[in-house]
């Protein structure tokens, strides 16, 4: 990209219209993360809250040495909430390994169930097998979200354990559990997996079945 065009991006991201500094922040797209990073940063305080959630979404499509920091300190440090949980799902695609504790830290400290539910979806992105314990607790969760952000984790992390923790969900009321649990089951090859993945391949709902019968195609067994 030339020089002119990220003069042009710089100066509609100081422009009053929140829609101008959107569609400059959408236009990083096609910049190199080097070029976008000193883009980004001058949005990441924005008073738009749209604006800083994307921004913070961009650091972590965008990575460069100064991506963890940030997102590190928004995660601890950011009193909203929604930009706590993207942080926590920025770092998830950073895929960086000190990104864990933190992560886990997030999941088990912080107040809001949308945090928690990002720091599960980035545990699993992460695909640290370390993640296994604060995952199956995440099940426990009252959120159905969170749940279903740690059963597709797991299946992320390959964690063959788990099996008989997620079959329980197997007849969840809510199908997109039940879709969840058809993916994680076609990373974990067990027989337990192929037995519930027939059974799912079988579900009422379309996407449920249709997403066992890749599971099962994915372990061979189609």
């Amino acid at each position: 990209m030339t020089q002119p065009d990220l003069e042009q991006i710089s100066v509609q991201l100081d422009s009053d219209n929140v829609r101008d500094r959107m569609v400059a922040l959408a236009s990083l797209r096609n910049v190199s993360a080097a070029e976008a990073m000193p883009l980004i940063k001058k949005v990441l305080n924005d008073e738009s809250l749209q604006i800083r959630s994307m921004a913070v979404f961009a650091l972590g499509i965008k990575p460069t040495e100064e991506s963890y920091p940030i997102l590190l300190d928004l995660l601890i440090n950011e009193p909203d909430y929604g930009i706590r949980a993207d942080a926590a799902g920025a770092l998830g695609y950073l895929e960086d390994p000190r990104a864990f504790e933190p992560l886990v830290r997030a999941f088990y400290e912080d107040t809001d169930w949308l945090v928690r539910f990002s720091a599960a979806v980035a545990l699993g992105n992460l695909k640290d097998p370390r993640a296994y314990d604060v995952l199956i607790q995440a099940l426990n969760s009252p959120e159905v979200v969170v749940q279903q952000a740690a059963i597709a984790a797991l299946g992320e992390i390959k964690a063959i354990a788990a099996v008989d923790h997620i079959l329980r969900f197997a007849q969840s009321e809510d199908w997109l559990i039940r879709q969840r649990l058809a993916e994680a089951l076609g990373n974990l090859p067990t027989p337990k997996s192929i037995s519930a993945l027939k059974y799912l391949a079988k579900d009422s709902h379309s996407q449920v079945a249709e997403a066992a019968q890749l599971a099962l195609k994915q372990l061979g067994e189609l």
